[in-house]
């Protein structure tokens, strides 16, 4: 967004102000009724069920559109991570991995909720553990004797977003508030959880701090190692994350970048499935869509109409 600069970490923060309000507010809605439609339940009962039935299907609508994208990242990835660079412009390629990705994370989410957990710790774990490497290592270049070219060291005034125009603001907080995407899950499988009425609100409220704390210190690194201009030249812009991790990290360790990615996508792809089959099998006990898609699997207790439903539509979705 043109005019934010070096003030993307005041951007991520701002951001985070708002998240934090809703994760309260879901903290203490899900205390009061722990219901797996979470804003669905929550304003059919406050607000009536016409508030409701839309927000259900707001929701659900949204997950269907955003699952295309989250796939067609995890595909293009794929091929990158093991090097196939013409497969990443080969629109059936991409629809292939897409399609792979979205099927292999629907069966992991129809398998169970302890499965699923499993999987989504270890996907978030590494991408954790390889952005703390990756600041780190960008911070330690850029205060060492032989700081990169282009290089800027961080000031309090990247922080401040007061030093931005309202209309830069405004707009690059539409990209700030949908990175943070993905912290609801939790609350979504708030009756399949071992304290249903206050273990999913916390984790809320602790999965945004977390986020911000990440958000900001990698976005600070990034440019804090090239600066702003070279994130945003148009030589770099078709692949910015290869130029930037082939500078901080090496030509070779460049690939844990493109893991972040990978497993980025996949754990995004899985919180995306997981709480729109919850919200549709909420809307279905209170009767606001066909009881279809209120049966449940007698071994892995999940939703599978639901789940499968979701999965096959996000394919159609996708392909088209």
């Amino acid at each position: 967004v043109k005019g934010v600069g070096v003030h993307a970490p005041a951007v991520l923060l701002v951001a985070f102000v708002p998240m934090l309000l809703v994760a309260a507010a879901y903290k203490y809605l899900n205390r009061a009724d722990p219901d797996a439609g979470t804003s669905f339940a929550w304003t059919t009962r406050a607000l009536g069920p016409g508030t409701g039935w839309l927000n259900g299907w707001a929701i659900f609508l949204a997950d269907v559109i955003v699952m295309a994208s989250l796939s067609d990242i995890a595909a293009i990835y794929t091929f990158k991570l093991f090097g196939f660079s013409e497969l990443g412009n080969s629109k059936a390629a991409i629809i292939i991995g897409a399609i792979i990705w979205i099927a292999l994370m629907t069966w992991i989410c129809y398998r169970g909720i302890e499965l699923s957990a499993r999987i989504q710790q270890a996907l978030l774990g590494i991408e954790v553990v390889i952005l703390g490497i990756f600041a780190v290592v960008a911070f330690v270049k850029v205060y060492g004797s032989h700081p990169p070219s282009g290089s800027i060291k961080p000031a309090l005034s990247w922080f401040d977003p007061t030093a931005l125009k309202f209309s830069d603001l405004t707009v690059a907080l539409l990209l700030a508030v949908f990175i943070y995407w993905g912290w609801d899950s939790g609350v979504a499988v708030n009756e399949e959880s071992e304290d249903p009425a206050e273990g999913p609100g916390k984790a809320a409220v602790i999965s945004t701090v977390l986020l911000v704390l990440i958000y900001v210190v990698v976005s600070a690194s990034a440019q804090s190692f090239h600066g702003v201009g070279f994130l945003t030249s148009e030589e770099n812009s078709s692949d910015v994350l290869n130029a930037l991790g082939k500078g901080v990290l090496g030509g070779t360790l460049n690939k844990l970048l493109i893991i972040t990615v990978l497993t980025s996508a996949s754990a995004s792809t899985q919180t995306t499935i997981l709480p729109t089959a919850r919200t549709t099998l909420s809307m279905a006990h209170w009767k606001a869509v066909t009881s279809l898609l209120s049966r449940m699997h007698k071994r892995y207790l999940t939703p599978t109409v639901s789940t499968l439903g979701f999965g096959l539509l996000s394919i159609i979705v996708t392909v088209v």
